[in-house]
């Protein structure tokens, strides 16, 4: 089973948003505390280019942002349902890429998702 499992991509237009989710699933994060305890991530990755980092969430809930989302992404999570969220506002032809969500897990292992496309129309 996949840990990570991301949906809510699609097409947009160009200053559109769209919110992204990841649910932790299965025998690592089944264990109680695991998902609470982890670091949560969203990278992406455009064709032609190098996975990038866009945005974190530490266990106590500090934020970091890549500094082309700054002001536009936010991320959060919902600990009670095993579940990060990355919202995008503001979205530009540039942000489509696939993008991927990452747990630096309390187990001291890393795991990705599959990753959702995300497709920006201008």
């Amino acid at each position: 089973q996949v840990p990570l499992v991301e949906s809510g991509g699609g097409l947009v237009q160009a200053g559109g948003s769209l919110r992204l989710s990841c649910a932790a699933s299965g025998s690592i994060f089944s264990i109680g505390g695991i998902f609470s305890r982890s670091a949560m991530g969203w990278y992406r990755q455009a064709p032609g280019n190098q996975r990038e980092f866009v945005a974190a969430i530490a266990s106590g809930g500090r934020t970091n942002y890549a500094d082309s989302v700054k002001g536009r992404f936010t991320i959060s999570r919902d600990d009670a349902k095993n579940t990060v969220y990355l919202q995008m506002n503001s979205l530009k032809p540039e942000d489509t890429a696939n993008y991927y969500c990452n747990a630096a897990a309390a187990n001291g292992y890393n795991y990705w998702g599959q990753g959702t496309q995300v497709t920006v129309s201008s």
